[in-house]
C-alpha cells in the first residue's frame, strides 16, 4: 500500500512539472495559465473565479467529471451527479 502511494505521488508530482514546463516553454505572449500535459491531463493554474468554481463543481447540465478549476487533473461536478442521484 505504501508503494502505491508513493507511486502516486510521484505521477502527482511529474504532472504538476509537465504543466509547469508546457506553460514555461511557451513565449511569454502566449501563456495563458491552462491547457494540457501531453495532450492528455488538463492543467489549470490560474486565480478562480466565482463563475468557474461554480461551472465546475456545482453544473447540474455539465459532465459527471470535469477539468479541474485550480490544479492539475480532473474533478466531479457535483451538481450533476446530484441530479444524477435524485437530490436536485
Amino acid at each position: 500500500m505504501k508503494l502505491l502511494q508513493r507511486l502516486m505521488g510521484l505521477v502527482g508530482i511529474l504532472l504538476v512539472a509537465g504543466a509547469v514546463i508546457n506553460e514555461f516553454g511557451k513565449e511569454p505572449e502566449k501563456r495563458t495559465g491552462h491547457g494540457t500535459v501531453a495532450d492528455i491531463v488538463p492543467y489549470d493554474f490560474r486565480l478562480p473565479t466565482r463563475e468557474r468554481l461554480l461551472a465546475t463543481f456545482w453544473n447540474p447540465d455539465g459532465p459527471v467529471i470535469v477539468n479541474t478549476a485550480l490544479g492539475v487533473g480532473w474533478t466531479v461536478n457535483f451538481g450533476r451527479l446530484a441530479r444524477l442521484i435524485g437530490m436536485a
